[in-house]
């Protein structure tokens, strides 16, 4: 969850062209995906299946898309994912730890 709330802090207020703009905050935003990715990567299949409403593969793939760069990186992707995906991505994190499907201390470690 940390890796989420770092995105949503730093792109707080901002439109997509001060987004794009603003160096540090697009490498920091970019960099806070891909440990999502990762981290989404390393998630227990018994998580994965009891919680099939969370895009695991998709997160997966673009890390996997960022970080060995078969593509050029999409900002209107990664605009998109900032504004729509983190948000309801948080809610389910939160839903997981009220359901006790995964400690905090895993979430904890895990999205740092």
């Amino acid at each position: 969850m940390v890796a989420a709330e770092k995105i949503e802090k730093y792109t707080q207020g901002l439109s997509y062209d001060d987004f794009l703009d603003n160096d540090l905050i697009s490498d920091a935003v970019i960099k806070n995906i891909l440990v999502i990715g990762e981290t989404a990567k390393n998630i227990p299949d018994e998580m994965r299946q009891a919680s099939p409403h969370i895009e695991w593969r998709k997160m997966a793939g673009m890390r996997d898309m960022m970080i060995h760069g078969y593509f050029s990186i999409n900002y209107r992707i990664v605009w998109d994912v900032v504004r729509n995906k983190i948000p309801v991505l948080k809610q389910h994190v939160e839903r997981l730890l009220n359901e006790s499907w995964i400690s905090i201390q895993t979430i904890c470690a895990v999205w740092e």
